[in-house]
């Protein structure tokens, strides 16, 4: 992005030093309409849909966070199944505080399940042994197992900067009473004791590690490219709102205006919803950095595909990114196919079928010869 604009009454300008920013008019543009500790209010002007719609897609899908992947459940005489715990467990947001410096679990080269390299272990126990009210089990009971067993209750989780998060695996509680997401209940007598590994994903793999609650998208308020059909009855514009918010930002159509049939969106409207593993701004920087890595892969692959001196599994380079030959040529089995220098039905490769399977010699599966005999497997006729 090539600038910020910031006005919104939130305190201090978090872009005002514009250290690394470059401040031309022709690139994109961000405008930071309103920013909360769990939801930002922003637009960009001077970009293309594609890239628009390309950055929304990897704050609702692609940024790492931290979530409960594994859990073992020693005592469980709850109400609750095993199963119904384990995945409401799953759900518990926790802090993604320093998540950048946790290895993926299938890229950990120094353990075949988990460790401290690529998870953070929580634990819970928690029983009512004489109380005849039931008990509520809380995210707050679940502790770090590095931590012995203690966590201050008093630490602030509605941060406003990623330096303010709890440790990274910390349950978020942002509720009033800092309880967090209810687990379950215990009655007189009832236990419960687990042992969680939360691992490090995007949401693209399962929705436990999106880092939003919701991601809001708009352009062309006013529906002048006509991309949305309104259903009315008698009047659309006597049946559908006008659009206050975003409306503003831009003018109005004019009775009588001609339709423009090469107009295209310059400017989209967002508004993100965080659940608390981390800052909403931070939530948008990660999303531009994801997008910024695909696309350099992108180009990485284009470059080495396509320059002849750089070796590729293509073995031509002027052939681009294709897919290998097939029957034979070019296949994981060099020159041959899987059955050697032959087809699957005893020819050479490429060359004409034969006149046998491989699966029965010299026969058919229906009998002698290298044709299908007069008896076909319904009998005499084909049908």
């Amino acid at each position: 992005m090539n600038g910020y604009e910031y006005s919104n009454g939130y305190g201090h300008d978090p872009y005002a030093n514009g250290d690394t920013l470059d401040l031309s008019d022709d690139g994109p543009r961000v405008t930071i309409r309103t920013l909360a500790h769990n939801t930002i209010d922003f637009s960009i002007r001077n970009t293309s849909l594609a890239l628009a719609n390309s950055l929304r897609r990897a704050i609702l899908a692609e940024i790492p966070t931290i979530a409960i992947d594994l859990v073992t459940i020693t005592t469980n005489t709850s109400v609750l199944a095993d199963e119904f715990i384990a995945h409401r467990l799953g759900l518990v947001p926790l802090s993604a505080k320093d998540v950048d410096k946790l290895q993926y679990s299938r890229d950990c080269d120094n353990c075949t399940d988990y460790c401290e390299n690529c998870s953070v272990v929580l634990t819970l126990d928690v029983e009512n042994r004489t109380s005849d009210e039931h008990i509520h089990v809380f995210a707050k009971d679940l502790f770090l197992s590095s931590q012995s067993g203690y966590r201050p209750h008093n630490t602030l989780h509605n941060s406003a900067t990623t330096d303010d998060l709890p440790e990274m695996g910390t349950p978020i509680c942002s509720d009033e009473d800092r309880n967090g997401p209810l687990i379950c209940k215990l009655r007189k007598g009832q236990a419960l004791k687990i042992k969680a590994v939360a691992k490090k994903g995007i949401a693209i793999e399962h929705a436990k590690w999106a880092p939003t609650a919701a991601v809001g998208f708009e352009y062309d308020p006013w529906n002048k490219l006509r991309h949305t059909q309104y259903w009315y009855e008698v009047d659309a514009k006597e049946e559908w709102p006008l659009p206050e918010k975003n409306g503003q930002m831009e003018a109005p159509p004019q009775e009588g205006e001609p339709f423009d049939y090469n107009a295209e969106p310059r400017a989209f409207y967002y508004n993100l919803e965080s659940i608390g593993t981390m800052p909403t701004d931070a939530i948008f920087h990660n999303g531009i950095k994801v997008l910024q890595q695909k696309l350099a892969s992108v180009m990485t692959v284009l470059k080495e595909t396509s320059d002849p001196t750089q070796p590729n599994e293509f073995d031509n380079a002027a052939r681009g990114g294709q897919s290998p030959d097939m029957n034979g040529m070019g296949t994981a089995y060099g020159g041959q196919s899987a059955y050697g220098g032959r087809s699957a039905y005893g020819g050479p490769v490429g060359g004409d079928i034969g006149g046998m399977t491989p699966g029965y010699g010299g026969q058919s599966a229906y009998g002698a010869g290298g044709m299908t005999p007069g008896a076909m497997p319904y009998g005499n006729r084909g049908y």
